[in-house]
């Protein structure tokens, strides 16, 4: 089956999920694998764009759009949902290299729709380097949050926090709003009606370039010793 050469998101890539919304069932499934594959190919195209767009101004291990792509079927295990499928299209691309750190993270879904990235489960070893970089000085960070890039792209830090001070850190640190973070989320939200206009692609493309400062801040903190070197 031929993909779509459109690199937008079509209605149809809603309607799709709307209609399995109301038949997130097998049998469902099954009798419309092959409208669900014709959606799944036109978000690959359009995952393929986005690479191409991050490869501008970074360097991303993901191989393909369709790499990128989460699978539909819901991991129902540990989950009180037994519902098999997934009611939204996503994916993430990988930077390459141990020196650059964070992710890429796309999810459309009809009134849910966003443009993320960051720092989802650092590790406790990482997290504990973050923590000390700004609890020494703050200021660098800062100045990416408080930049107009920044604010007019995500407004604000996003993430789950902690509600008393981290181990190991004084209450009354000048940055124990920044401490307590236990991820770093960057998230752009965007309306149907944006995503379905024919600049997304461009709008999803700067918004992942106006993560770069935050990720290069992080980068450094976390592949260099105190002494600034490398690992």
């Amino acid at each position: 089956m031929g993909k779509s050469n459109s690199k937008r998101i079509h209605p149809s890539n809603f309607e799709f999920l709307n209609t399995l919304k109301l038949n997130n069932d097998r049998e469902w499934f099954n009798t419309n694998k092959e409208a669900f594959q014709k959606q799944q190919d036109q978000i690959e195209v359009f995952a393929d764009a986005l690479l191409l767009e991050l490869n501008t101004h970074d360097v991303i291990e993901t191989p393909s759009g369709k790499k990128s792509l989460y699978r539909i079927y819901r991991d129902t295990r540990f989950s009180k949902d037994k519902t098999p499928y997934k009611t939204h299209w996503s994916g993430s691309f990988r930077r390459a290299t141990k020196y650059r750190r964070g992710g890429y993270h796309f999810h459309i879904e009809q009134g849910n729709s966003y443009i993320a990235g960051g720092f989802f489960g650092p590790s406790t070893e990482d997290l504990k380097r973050i923590r000390e970089d700004i609890s020494f000085d703050a200021t660098p960070l800062r100045k990416i949050l408080n930049s107009q890039s920044f604010v007019s792209t995500f407004g604000t830090l996003v993430g789950e926090q902690l509600k008393t001070t981290p181990k190991g850190f004084d209450a009354d640190n000048e940055a124990i709003d920044l401490l307590r973070y236990k991820q770093f989320l960057l998230i752009k939200r965007f309306s149907d009606e944006e995503v379905l206009s024919e600049g997304f692609l461009a709008q999803a493309g700067l918004t992942f370039k106006n993560m770069r400062p935050f990720f290069d801040y992080m980068s450094e903190v976390l592949t260099t010793d105190i002494n600034g070197l490398g690992e």
